[in-house]
């Protein structure tokens, strides 16, 4: 690869960063959002899928999985009317709210891109009621609206790009690196 090639190909990278940058609506702080939504969604709802297989959620007749369910629809319900009233309502425009509990020991709750949330039953005792749950739910719903996972995915993939560049950099003029 030559050095022309090598420069037109970091000048491309750098310009393709530049315009996936985008802002959250609701803190104004910029983030890199390289892939698709629809597709970082699709990805997910098949993970989320490949996880419900594994461990089964309980039962809609389970008090706890009402009680998740209740303040899901809710917190998605409120989420969506203040992202409309702030003009941002694309973020949640394709999610498909879905609230599921599983029984595990383990502290955790999660919202997957598209709005697929499970909370673990061992995070109820912590929560101790509606509000410390819904503190907990609307913190993971918050980082699917974000679009954090989204972000993390770019950033690696960033990464993943530079690091190739660099090494394609290297490989031409391996005397730069000492």
């Amino acid at each position: 690869m030559n050095i022309t090639w090598t420069r037109t190909l970091a000048l491309t990278g750098m310009v393709a960063l530049v315009a996936a940058c985008s802002k959250v609506p609701i803190t104004g702080r910029s983030q890199l959002n390289l892939l698709p939504e629809s597709e970082l969604m699709g990805m997910s709802l098949t993970e989320y899928q490949g996880f419900l297989k594994e461990h089964p959620p309980l039962q809609a007749s389970d008090a706890r999985v009402k009680m998740v369910r209740g303040i899901g629809d809710r917190l998605a319900a409120a989420a969506t009317a203040y992202l409309t009233e702030h003009k941002a309502a694309d973020r949640v425009a394709n999610f498909t709210w879905e609230f599921n509990v599983v029984d595990d020991p383990t502290v955790n709750a999660w919202c997957m891109p598209g709005g697929k949330v499970v909370v673990y039953t061992g995070i109820l005792p912590i929560t101790k009621d509606e509000t410390g749950l819904a503190l907990v739910m609307g913190h993971e719903i918050a980082h699917a609206i974000a679009r954090h996972g989204n972000e993390r995915m770019s950033q690696a993939l960033a990464m993943q790009g530079a690091g190739v560049t660099l090494q394609a950099v290297l490989s031409e003029k391996p005397s730069t690196a000492s």
